[in-house]
């Protein structure tokens, strides 16, 4: 009966790592990448296949016919790129933890990333020209591994530039023991 009133055992929080599961939020404030990533993937996409499959087509006619059947290949495989790029890119997650810094990707084969704060050496910035012209950045997470280390792409260009000065920051003050 002493043990109803007492009420339930107290936990504390461990010190250990934290465990992130590969979906959910599970109390991180996750942030996603902008949806205008989705457009320029789809323009760079589009660039490279369409023509391709515009010269086949031409071709087909003035050469020889079995070439349209590449050319109807290609314009399927854009068809389905255009749909894989927003699903893609919806998946890009991101997190910053009080120790570390939390990447997610992908739907069927999905990766987890986690950086520890103290382990970056230093974050790039980088925005290629149409990426400029969106308003759009990426960020490059680099450690002494490469296999810790991660990318954050289109990021609005003020979100990026923050994001890589706290990176930079944290990163420094974990390295210093403060």
């Amino acid at each position: 009966m002493d043990d109803q009133l007492a009420g339930p055992p107290s936990t504390s929080p461990s010190p250990g790592p934290t465990v992130l599961p590969l979906s959910g939020d599970h109390g991180a404030d996750w942030h996603t990448v902008s949806p205008k990533l989705a457009r320029v993937r789809r323009v760079s996409a589009s660039a490279v296949l369409l023509p391709v499959a515009l010269a086949l087509a031409f071709s087909s006619v003035h050469l020889w016919w079995w070439l349209a059947v590449g050319a109807a290949a290609l314009v399927l495989l854009w068809a389905w790129l255009m749909w894989l790029l927003g699903v893609q890119v919806r998946a890009i997650t991101w997190a910053e933890l009080p120790e570390e810094l939390a990447i997610r990707k992908g739907r069927m084969w999905r990766r987890l990333v986690t950086i520890p704060y103290g382990r970056i050496q230093y974050v790039d910035l980088s925005s290629g020209p149409y990426k400029r012209t969106v308003g759009l950045a990426d960020i490059t997470v680099n450690t002494a591994s490469p296999a810790s280390s991660g990318d954050i792409p289109g990021l609005p260009s003020e979100v990026a530039e923050e994001l890589r000065v706290r990176l930079a920051a944290r990163g420094e003050a974990q390295r210093a023991g403060l």
